[in-house]
């Protein structure tokens, strides 16, 4: 009932932000204002007249009982270090639209405001054209997509490892190293390859930069619908055969190159992508078990994500996916493999944001794990 209470709270404080008009400068409605076809600040209209409200409402952006959203109610606020993206009071702080200074937020953010209109629709947010990556590199130039980007880059780079890993042994069990964690949907810095720095990247190696996909479809907002965030799927089946729904889009390929050393070339991208990801996961376990000296499993749902194999058999278990039990024989090839298998797992779109730099990843984290042989596959 607790529970069930909090998601309504979380969906009528964000109802109530949609409905401070003031915020949404430009979308007066008949009837509504003095007049003129200007709101006034406070001022109230229907939900069912805010416009693309329907679309948002379906968007993951407004879903209340998400854990984006609810993993602070406990607590009654959202910390400065998370509220720039789980909240909209925290994303206004941020970009500086509050009058506050821009690029860091000042304060915590109340819970339940989900990401609404009044996040991404004022002056402030439509003059983004750059983004800052947690790598430290800035990419210039960027439309609309800025906005999304602010948000979906994730939280660490390859200096994060680095920096952690420094003077250690690359076969050394370092007891003060932790698993270094990309977070969710980090789609911006997949998207922009080594021009963010998002994955970790060997240093021998040359990476991919920005996706580059034929115009127009090679921004955010050009293959992703504004306001439910769904793909667009019917401008992609003009050009590529056998689309027919937001599942076929994983059937896509060009590159003719055998990836993931299977022999199969027919098959989408995105399968290259998940064996090579399977095989890593089997590499990063072996290594584990092998040279680490302490067996290791991975759950998606649970942090933080890498565990101790208590009994040995490859799976994570409800009683070893805790906290308590997280993995602590971390090594820094071990570390360095691992936060590359979860950028790949923590961004479900990498197949269409940047292929060859996941495949590229995922390669090298390969060939940098003692004992693992790529036969055939061929690294973009």
């Amino acid at each position: 009932m607790r529970a069930r209470f909090r998601i309504l709270r979380a969906t009528t404080i964000a109802l109530a932000s949609l409905l401070i008009v003031g915020a949404l400068p430009g979308h007066a409605q008949d009837g509504a204002g003095q007049g003129d076809g200007t709101l006034q600040p406070g001022e109230m209209i229907p939900a069912g007249q805010i416009p693309f409200y329907h679309d948002w409402a379906q968007s993951p952006h407004a879903k209340a009982d998400a854990r984006a959203f609810t993993n602070w109610y406990e607590e009654g606020e959202i910390p400065e270090d998370c509220a720039r993206c789980h909240s909209t009071p925290g994303f206004v702080d941020y970009i500086g639209a509050d009058g506050s200074t821009a690029g860091v937020v000042d304060r915590k953010a109340p819970t339940g405001t989900l990401i609404t209109c009044a996040a991404c629709h004022s002056e402030t947010a439509r003059a983004i054209t750059a983004v800052t990556f947690p790598s430290g590199l800035r990419v210039e130039g960027l439309g609309s997509e800025a906005r999304c980007m602010t948000c979906h880059q994730g939280r660490s780079s390859t200096f994060d490892v680095d920096d952690a890993t420094i003077g250690i042994g690359d076969d050394t069990v370092g007891p003060e190293l932790e698993f270094i964690n990309i977070h969710y949907r980090a789609a911006g810095a997949t998207l922009m390859g080594t021009l963010a720095g998002g994955g970790y990247e060997y240093a021998s190696k040359s990476y991919t930069s920005q996706r580059r996909h034929p115009a127009p479809f090679n921004t955010c907002i050009s293959c992703h619908e504004l306001h439910t965030v769904a793909p667009k799927v019917t401008p992609c089946a003009a050009c590529h055969e056998g689309v027919s729904g937001r599942e076929s889009l994983a059937l896509i390929r060009k590159s003719k190159a055998d990836h993931d050393g299977d022999g199969d070339v027919t098959e989408g991208i995105a399968a290259e992508i998940e064996h090579l990801h399977q095989r890593l996961l089997a590499a990063i376990q072996a290594y584990g078990r092998d040279i680490a000296g302490t067996p290791i499993v991975y759950d998606a749902h649970a942090y933080p994500y890498f565990f101790i194999d208590l009994n040995g058999n490859g799976t994570a278990e409800e009683d070893e996916a805790k906290v308590p039990n997280k993995y602590a024989s971390w090594t820094p090839r071990l570390l360095r493999a691992a936060y590359n298998y979860q950028f790949a797992a923590k961004d479900p779109g990498a197949y269409a944001h940047n292929a060859p730099y996941v495949l590229q990843l995922l390669h090298d984290s390969l060939t940098d794990l003692p004992g693992t042989d790529l036969g055939g596959a061929s690294r973009p």
